[in-house]
């Protein structure tokens, strides 16, 4: 593996630990990444790529929350433990929705989906709801300010809400969000509920397009996979700081905006726009 190459992984390992945690959708920027720079790999080993990536990002939020999320942390009171375990179960209620429909429909949405159209119009249509909804919310008191008040028809409803984000360009962060806020949470709760259940949800995507093209990977190959996952760990780590600095005093609207340019932008510079 050449120069360029290496600079190539590290490239789309820093756009993964960014467009992960920000609502901005990771899988639409690997997507318009890979039609502009174009890793020099299999189309096979590409679409397990841009999936498997996603462990290095998602393991920023096993070390960071580390504690928060281990029920058996012999430093928690027993209650504790038990409202720890209660929010792995809200966990697992909630990636319900989208680990029914994303294992019936993975290759129709890959085959139909995954191209640079899709990623627009989902840039674009999100972006205005951010917006929308920001501005409504706007004089509002959110209902649930912290994770012990998400009851688990809330929980349910966001895993409802995730299941937009199986539409590339969508962002599985920003749909959750979105769905969240919608519900009656805070931005805090919001984005931190999204970031646990990303856990359950990457991990188990990882490990179906590891199964469905297999562990036969050549030397250069384990040297991408792992060159990816690592900066995308790091960059996450400083991603996920910043969001949760940045909502404390300010809404999601500016992501709304970039969400749009980004999108219209897509259009006009693959020929798209009608």
């Amino acid at each position: 593996m050449d120069f360029l190459e290496i600079l190539k992984v590290i490239l789309i390992g820093i756009v993964e630990g960014i467009t992960e945690w920000l609502p901005i959708s990771s899988t639409g920027h690997m997507i318009i990444l890979n039609e502009i720079i174009h890793l020099n790999v299999s189309k096979e080993f590409w679409e397990m790529f841009e999936v498997v990536i996603q462990l290095g990002a998602i393991m920023a939020v096993v070390v960071m929350y580390f504690h928060k999320l281990n029920p058996l942390s012999p430093k928690k009171s027993r209650q504790e433990k038990l409202d720890t375990m209660s929010i792995w179960y809200k966990v697992i209620v909630a990636c319900l929705p989208a680990a029914v429909i994303g294992l019936l429909f993975d290759d129709v949405i890959d085959k139909y989906f995954y191209n640079s159209t899709v990623v627009a119009i989902m840039l674009i249509v999100y972006g205005i709801l951010f917006i929308i909804v920001e501005n409504r919310n706007k004089n509002r008191k959110a209902s649930i300010d912290t994770l012990e008040k998400l009851d688990y028809k809330t929980v349910f409803f966001i895993g409802v809400f995730q299941l937009l984000a199986l539409i590339p360009g969508t962002s599985r962060s920003g749909a959750t969000i979105l769905g969240a806020i919608l519900i009656g949470t805070s931005r805090y709760v919001a984005a931190e509920f999204t970031f646990f259940l990303g856990i359950p949800v990457m991990f188990g995507a990882s490990l179906l397009k590891i199964l469905k093209h297999g562990l036969a990977f050549s030397a250069s190959e384990i040297v991408i996979l792992l060159l990816g996952m690592t900066v995308a760990f790091l960059v996450s780590v400083a991603a996920i700081r910043f969001l949760m600095s940045y909502i404390k005093k300010n809404d999601f609207k500016v992501f709304g905006y970039y969400r749009i340019v980004l999108g219209i932008i897509v259009l006009v510079a693959f020929g798209l726009f009608l």
